[in-house]
């Protein structure tokens, strides 16, 4: 991949945190979407939510490519032009059959187009069984959405956000949403990490907490025990493998445009298209017996199999090759304080003894890898 003017950004997330070891990762990095790890959707159905968009398989609306900033993207466009009977095309693929896990975290870079009014890009999941149960039997969770009515009406679109979950025996189905609206906007021509940690107990939703590892999640619910009593109990729906969603949809229920000239998203300054980018998607476990995965091929090769690793010498934080007595190049060590604040940076080592008395959260991340260190200085 050649790089552009500017440095592309590291590919780490939130990285090998709390017990969670890398098991599958696509980065976007080879110039082709794998027909062995996605499907792009080609239909013009409305997604169930009256959108306006024909999801197509060309060029112009999915492929994977360089943004322009050397970062290999999988890269969804909306285009307004007259395709199939509807207003717009779009982009949209799954993993579904392809791939699939059970319990996790999951985690992907996205750069979002300026949604106000009418864009709605996604990233989510639902039960690999979609195709034998149908929705919402399958489940679903909604790891972010953006482009919902409420933000535009508060002025805020660019910052809205929202995590769900839906399941099910029918309609209407049992869902549970929590939005949010961010001091910072996320359709600031940035990368922004989403991460949902999910396991046998509870579904946790996260925004930049490669930044910020100390938060609240913006979205946060529990999950029973299987009960087979109980068809509607959220525990029968969110115990079992769910595939990858990303979506760049126009108009419809959620934005509550159903009128292709209310679109102003979509306009003469920005030639009637725009691009919802995604850097990585990366899918940790902790091989507890509760997790399974499914995979046709293997994720992206991990070129990061000798991880840095941190090391505390004479009062300096610093990060050595695994294996060898020597600083690794090209690392960096970042201390955030208990409130999740930056408060110092240094390629290599970072001296500890210029740091207040207190507790310490610290990220050293080299050759693709974190490592995370909690101290008391």
């Amino acid at each position: 991949m050649a790089l552009g003017a500017n440095a592309a950004e590291p590919q780490t997330g939130s990285g090998e945190i709390d017990g969670y070891r890398l098991v599958w990762q696509d980065l976007f990095d080879s110039g082709e979407l794998k027909p062995e790890r996605w499907n792009i959707e080609v239909n013009g159905d409305g997604g169930g939510n009256n959108e306006l968009q024909y999801y197509t398989d060309r060029e112009e609306n999915v492929r994977v490519g360089d943004d322009g900033q050397g970062n290999g993207c999988l890269i969804l466009t909306a285009r307004r032009e007259n395709y199939q009977g509807k207003s717009f095309t779009s982009g949209r693929v799954t993993t579904k059959n392809l791939f699939a896990f059970k319990h996790g975290k999951i985690e992907a870079a996205i750069r979002f187009p300026y949604t106000p009014n009418g864009l709605w890009p996604a990233f989510w999941m639902m039960g690999n069984d979609f195709d034998q149960v149908g929705w919402p039997r399958s489940g679903e969770i909604d790891i972010v959405e953006m482009g919902h009515s409420n933000g535009f009406t508060n002025g805020v679109g660019d910052r809205f956000f929202n995590g769900a979950c839906h399941w099910g025996q029918g309609w209407p189905n049992a869902s549970y949403a929590k939005d949010a609206t961010k001091s910072y906007s996320l359709q600031d021509g940035e990368f922004h990490l989403f991460t949902l940690i999910w396991d046998e107990n509870k579904i946790s939703m996260y925004v930049d907490l490669d930044k910020m590892p100390v938060q609240t999640p913006y979205f946060q619910m529990d999950i029973p025990a299987d009960d087979p009593g109980n068809e509607w109990s959220a525990g029968n729906y969110f115990h079992k493998e769910n595939f990858i969603l990303f979506n760049l949809a126009v108009g419809g229920n959620f934005p509550g445009i159903h009128n292709p000239a209310d679109i102003t998203a979509l306009n003469d300054e920005n030639s009637q298209q725009a691009s919802m980018y995604v850097n990585y998607v990366r899918v940790y476990q902790k091989g507890n017996d509760d997790e399974s995965i499914f995979a046709v091929i293997p994720g992206d090769k991990d070129e990061t199999a000798s991880m840095a690793d941190a090391s505390v010498s004479n009062s300096r934080l610093e990060i050595r090759i695994s294996g060898k007595n020597a600083i690794a190049p090209g690392c960096n060590i970042t201390a955030y304080d208990i409130a999740g604040h930056i408060v110092a940076s240094a390629p290599d080592s970072l001296d500890l003894g210029k740091l207040s008395a207190g507790m310490y959260i610290i990220h050293a991340t080299g050759n693709g890898r974190t490592s995370v260190i909690k101290t008391t200085i």
